[in-house]
């Protein structure tokens, strides 16, 4: 399933790399991208388990850039 989410605060394109690069290593997820012009960031997993997955990818973000967060409706 893949799943497309708004994002905040994200300073500069080199931190959307670094975040980007940390979201593709972690377990349940198949395939991310991060888009620093459009702010978007699309997930792709299989996993049941999103809103676990959500919370690893915001803590991503986090040790990234702190003030940045990714918008789940």
């Amino acid at each position: 399933m893949k799943k497309t989410y708004r994002v905040e605060n994200l300073c500069c394109a080199n931190c959307a790399a670094k975040i980007e690069r940390a979201i593709n290593k972690l377990d349940a997820v198949s395939q991310a991208t991060l888009n620093f012009m459009t702010l978007r960031l699309t997930v792709e997993s299989e996993t049941e388990n999103w809103d676990g997955m959500m919370q690893e990818i915001q803590k991503a973000f986090s040790k990234v850039e702190p003030k940045s967060k990714v918008i789940v409706k």
